[in-house]
């Protein structure tokens, strides 16, 4: 704790000096009071100036999706601060927010990705891979909460939460389209309708895509749909959302080499033209907004969820094919109160309902490994299992102002998670039909069936305090925490027969400033946080759950429009991602005890300058920086970096028309979207070459810049 205080005094010093800088005079309010320009839901589930918010979200618009054209998921949420999505083959990724970038089966469950406030997936079942299943390309806005987040999302939300906000019908445009085309056979089409009535708006929005792929037989399908309904009732409003996503995907494996990725040939080559990913979504879900009790409100969310997916691990030997699927539904009820002039409460229940299976199949022999790999590998089925999950939570968060400048929050959650556990084959550590394989055994162990319970406290507090009427600085310490994957405890190797996990949990502390002025506005946070029970397989295959980790740094965000037509926007991250432990684990790595955690970089930065000469015009050139980091976790391995540039422009040539050009990586540099280091290479995703991409769209009505055609 000491060198936790010790930290926290320096960046609180730079916060201050920050903060000095912003307001000459912290100790009088601002003659002008200005309104707050971004407006956040995700940390309370409700309209909340960012400016008040006692935590580090951020919020990317409508207006600059649009700009972006995203072709993948990680285009646009790289803007933040701290966050890190690293793009695999065709819509593939591994995600960082305020950690490393974490890979393997639990990787996933430190981030809770959510659609509308609601969780994608269900407790204990997720995939690295999520976010291909939100429609993040016509998205109203991006919200992206760092750290654990407030009490009112409990599992998952470890390092952070990714909220993709869809637009309700009154903000899409009678009828909207939009065609595009790109290098490596792009192609996407893009469509938007509304019907807005005096009680009823219904509207629609959905995409289709095609990528040739830049490398060899790495091409994909993709299509995506979301609908909605709101009706006004008296004092309430119902929304029902219909959301569904489907993706048909060739995927290419990793190049090997060192600094392959700079090899012309290599970058486009794909040793794995076997794999593929396909996979498919839906999720309903309905939300009754009302007043009760005079300024106190409540709110039913209800949610129903089925997805489905099929690929070939070609990152194992004997490829196996994995199969899994959930289906899910979830309620979670909340009030907001208020008590007095100065003092909020808001309360609610959560409970859900699961039901997850996973499937594992190797069509023949094991014949590409060394004799001793392959015996232990046997054709068949190698898992197949059911889970029913259950969970139910209750949270309670208070806000009180209190001497004029001060404001206290304060808040609890309590949950408990629940499997029961299936096994439909076997148990133990042999072959489909209970044949035994040589040296001690098959890799693949089915534990016999079992129920499985976790129970966490999550607390969270902060405090702020009101420099002037348009700065604020604030404090805040709380906890995250996630139960085991279904993956973690059921698909065992080796002689483990029993996955005794308990769940992931961290610590976070918080000091931040933030404002806005005028024509420029910033965000400076310092953050520490410890996690314990870090799940990670040892040298003997065995899944176990005693590892920690720590991460501390400094994230920055501003904007400036320091003329008319130009602005200029930047967001970074200083920061130290460390093992707090020593262990050997797989793969014959030594974890030592202040070495990094391999993927993370140590700074991340990104750039933007908008320029608009005209009401016709709009251009941006934007930059981004990835640190070094090491690609092992016994630091002996390493990846340089790379820094980037894009160039995009927009123009409306005529009523309700835009054309649009976007070239991405304009300097055509040679770099890997992830590096690794395993089996005693380095192996590496290799980014696109340069890419020019042309769009020409429809949309009359539709707000300046909108996105929803």
């Amino acid at each position: 704790m000491k060198t936790i205080a010790g930290w926290f005094a320096q960046a609180g010093l730079l916060s201050a000096a920050c903060a000095g800088v912003a307001s000459s005079n912290a100790a009088e309010p601002a003659t002008e009071t200005l309104p707050s320009r971004t407006i956040v839901v995700t940390a309370t589930r409700h309209d909340v100036p960012r400016l008040d918010y006692p935590g580090s979200i951020s919020r990317i618009d409508g207006d600059s999706i649009s700009a972006a054209g995203a072709t993948h998921h990680g285009e646009i949420m790289n803007r933040a601060p701290g966050t890190l999505i690293q793009r695999g083959s065709g819509q593939e990724s591994l995600t960082a927010i305020r950690s490393p970038v974490l890979t393997g089966p639990g990787s996933c469950g430190a981030f809770l990705f959510l659609e509308d406030g609601l969780p994608i997936r269900p407790t204990g079942f997720c995939n690295v891979n999520d976010l291909f299943e939100v429609n993040s390309e016509q998205a109203e806005a991006i919200e992206i909460l760092r750290g654990p987040g407030s009490v009112l999302y409990g599992s998952n939300a470890v390092h952070g939460i990714v909220n993709v906000i869809m637009p309700e019908p009154s903000q899409l445009p009678p009828l909207g389209l939009a065609l595009e085309t790109g290098s490596d056979d792009y192609r996407r089409g893009r469509v938007a309708w509304s019907h807005v009535a005096n009680g009823t708006d219904v509207g629609l929005l959905g995409h289709y895509t095609h990528d040739g792929g830049f490398r060899e037989d790495s091409g994909f399908d993709e299509g995506k749909l979301n609908a909605a309904l709101v009706r006004r009732a008296g004092d309430g409003v119902l929304r029902v959302r219909f959301s569904g996503t489907v993706l048909n995907q060739e995927t290419a494996g990793f190049i090997q080499g060192f600094e392959a990725y700079r090899n012309a040939d290599a970058r486009r080559s794909n040793v794995n033209p076997e794999a593929f990913r396909d996979a498919h979504s839906l999720r309903a879900s309905a939300h009754w907004q009302t007043p009760v009790a005079g300024d106190s409100e409540f709110n039913a969310r209800l949610i129903a969820r089925s997805s489905r997916m099929q690929f070939l691990q070609h990152f194992l030997l004997g490829k196996p094919l994995e199969e899994n699927g959930q289906d899910s539904v979830a309620a979670l009820l909340s009030w907001n109160v208020p008590w007095g002039e100065d003092t909020t409460l808001i309360a609610g229940i959560d409970a859900e309902y699961s039901l997850s299976s996973l499937f594992e199949f190797q069509s023949g022999p094991t014949t590409d490994g060394t004799p001793a790999a392959n015996a232990i590998r046997p054709a068949g089925r190698h898992y197949d299992y059911e889970v029913d999950g259950a969970s139910v939570a209750a949270y309670a968060q208070v806000e009180r102002e209190f001497a004029k400048r001060w404001t206290l929050t304060a808040g609890l959650r309590g949950e408990a998670v629940e499997y029961r556990y299936d096994n439909l084959m076997i148990p133990g550590n042999t072959a489909e039909d209970g044949t035994p394989c040589p040296f001690a055994g098959c890799l693949y162990n089915r534990p016999a069936d079992g129920t499985d319970r976790f129970e966490n406290l999550a607390p969270k507090v902060a405090l702020g305090y009101k420099l002037a009427d348009t700065h604020r600085v604030y404090v805040s310490a709380g906890r995250g925490f996630r139960p085991p994957e279904l993956t973690e405890l059921y698909r065992l190797q080796r002689q483990q027969t029993v996955a005794d996990l308990g769940s992931e949990r961290i610590d976070a502390f918080e000091l931040g400033v933030r404002g806005e002025r005028d024509a420029f506005d910033y965000s400076l946070t310092a953050f520490h946080l410890e996690k314990r029970d870090v799940i990670f397989r040892d040298a003997n295959g065995f899944n176990i759950s005693d590892g920690e980790t720590s991460h501390r740094g400094v994230e920055y965000e501003f904007g400036w429009q320091f003329a008319e037509p130009l602005r200029l926007s930047a967001a970074g991250t200083f920061a130290r991602h460390r093992y707090e432990f020593d262990r050997a684990v797989e793969q014959g790595e030594v974890i030592e005890s202040g070495n990094d955690v391999d993927t993370a970089p140590r700074q991340l930065h990104t750039a933007r300058l908008d320029w608009s000469p005209s009401p016709q015009w709009d251009l941006q050139l934007e930059y981004l920086h990835v640190g070094e980091y090491f690609v092992d976790a016994s630091n002996a391995n390493r990846y340089d970096g790379h820094d980037l540039a894009n160039l995009r422009a927009r123009w409306r040539f005529a009523a309700g028309w835009h054309a649009a050009a976007r070239v991405n990586n304009l300097l055509d540099t040679a770099y890997a979207d992830r590096a690794d280091f395993a089996f005693g290479n380095y192996r590496y995703f290799p980014g696109r070459d340069r890419s020019v991409f042309l769009e020409i769209g429809y949309s009359p009505g539709a707000r300046q810049g909108s996105n929803q055609d």
